[in-house]
């Protein structure tokens, strides 16, 4: 008897090839979530290297460039919902492969378990407003890990609900999420533009006044994961019209946030001191809205904040569950995750799956008491192992196409040179900073200030996907670690949004 997983009956080729660029552009801005990425990193990026945000992520656009167009080329070639699992394995191996498709979702799942806790804050921030601070003598403090967490799993199992119930559904939620957020993001970072007490000052493009390799590589991973989430638009790259609208879709939204990032920056330094934006942390935005505007204004970057949160998370959970699917149907997973919804055609198992999983890590989190500690904590970690990912992915793409090279320097540069050199750049920039995490502390204590500390969860994530691997190459013995290939997309279909007819 066969021990591959059954397979899903097949929708009509107009159900299965019902999302276009505009979609892609959803979800990839969706899961960049560039409304959160500001409102928590902007206070904790200062905490790293100053003033010198701007500089960063500048710089880091360009490695993050880079893999954007491996990815494009590969996706082109290859479309496939595992995307980097598949075009690792084939070019660099098996192991890099499944431990690219595991570092991939084991990110996006801790993601999602810490936006829980945000979703959560802002709530609690909401409540506070309205002159609600405890219920039955529990304080409703929206610092508190704990508090937090709690209320935001109760958001979280929402989100997971909509999410099985289609791609189409969930994007249409997004847009409308993202045009209000967007709006009051421009609105009130254009003001403190323009009324800023903070001159402009061009030292804060200049990366060299970064003090010391340490601060500048740490930034560095902090400004990528700024832009982590554009490769969300592959994800659904089979339910996608063609392999260049998933492309398109997520080189438009990379772009757009790289704009949306350097103007928020500035006009936050415009406004803040670097006193007050280490101090706020994670509430910079909502302590923003607080120094421009007067009630009930003042509470619009509040409301953008929730809506980022609640469609990144929801946008998150699309591309792991498909991700995952891409997994089991090369049997390096468990047929749990080809499991699809009768009626949506969605892979609900998997999505409660990874929504339990989350709330687990969340739940875990709680051990660190302070909610701007758990999130540089984990904003430190899933940094790291995207810029494993993003450099592995891109590394596969210069050795696939390494024949392009007799094609003329124009074509060697954008299918070898480039991919090959973002790829090393961030590579590198792990790699010295999970050595400098190891030599800046003597003991382990859970503490974003401890070097073993945050070397152990990116650390424990790798360690943990080479156990899965072996796993999957000796207990399921998948083909995949056989060939190096991945399933082919047309060869087990992928379940499909039947809400799109």
């Amino acid at each position: 008897m066969s021990s591959r997983p059954p397979q899903p009956s097949a929708p009509s080729p107009d159900l299965r090839r019902s999302l276009g660029v505009v979609d892609g552009v959803a979800i990839a801005a969706s899961s960049t979530a560039a409304t959160t990425s500001i409102a928590i990193g902007m206070g904790t990026i200062a905490t790293v290297v100053g003033l010198q945000a701007p500089a960063l992520l500048i710089l880091a656009f360009l490695p993050v460039l880079g893999i954007a167009t491996a990815y494009a080329r590969q996706n082109r070639s290859e479309p496939n919902c595992g995307n980097g699992y598949v075009w690792v394995g084939k070019s660099l191996g098996p192991w890099p492969g499944f431990l690219t498709g595991w570092v991939t979702l084991v990110g996006s799942v801790i993601f999602c378990a810490y936006t829980s806790a945000i979703m959560g804050s802002v709530v609690l921030a909401f409540a506070n407003k309205a002159g609600l601070r405890s219920v039955a003598g529990l304080a409703l403090d929206p610092t508190s890990t704990g508090v937090t967490t709690a209320v935001g799993l109760v958001i979280l199992l929402a989100l997971t609900a909509l999410a099985v119930t289609g791609v189409r559904a969930a994007t249409r939620f997004q847009f409308a999420l993202l045009v209000f957020e967007y709006a009051v993001l421009l609105a009130f970072c254009g003001w403190a533009l323009i009324t800023g007490d903070h001159a402009l000052s061009l030292s804060w493009f200049n990366p060299f006044e970064i003090a010391g390799g340490t601060a500048f590589a740490q930034g560095m991973v902090l400004a990528v994961f700024f832009f982590w989430g554009w490769d969300a638009a592959f994800s659904v790259n089979e339910e996608t019209r063609s392999p260049g609208d998933a492309a398109r879709g997520g080189l438009i939204a990379l772009f757009a946030m790289l704009g949306l990032f350097l103007f928020a920056s500035v006009a936050f330094q415009r406004e803040m001191s670097l006193a007050e934006l280490v101090r706020n942390g994670p509430q910079a935005l909502p302590y923003l809205g607080e120094k421009l505007a007067a009630e009930p204004w003042a509470t619009l970057p509040l409301v953008a904040l929730m809506f980022s949160a609640v469609a990144s998370v929801q946008a998150t959970l699309i591309p792991t569950a498909r991700g995952l699917f891409a997994m089991s149907r090369d049997r390096t997973m468990g047929p749990l995750w080809t499991r699809v919804h009768p009626r949506w055609g969605t892979p609900a198992a998997g999505t409660a799956v990874v929504m339990s999983v989350a709330a687990v890590i969340a739940v875990l989190a709680v051990a660190i008491p302070k909610l701007s500690d758990m999130l540089l904590a984990a904003v430190n970690a899933i940094g790291l192992i995207v810029a494993l990912y993003y450099g592995l992915t891109a590394l596969a793409c210069a050795v696939r196409f390494r024949s392009a090279r007799h094609d003329g320097a124009r074509e060697a540069l954008l299918a070898v040179g480039v991919p090959a050199v973002s790829g090393l750049i961030l590579l590198g920039l792990g790699g010295y900073l999970g050595y400098s995490y190891l030599a800046m502390s003597d003991h382990f204590e859970l503490s974003p200030d401890n070097g073993w500390f945050m070397f152990s969860l990116p650390a424990a994530i790798v360690l943990a996907g080479l156990g899965m691997a072996a796993v999957a190459k000796y207990g399921r013995h998948s083909p995949y670690f056989s060939t190096g290939r991945g399933t082919d997309a047309d060869s087990l279909t992928l379940p499909m949004d039947r809400t799109a007819v």
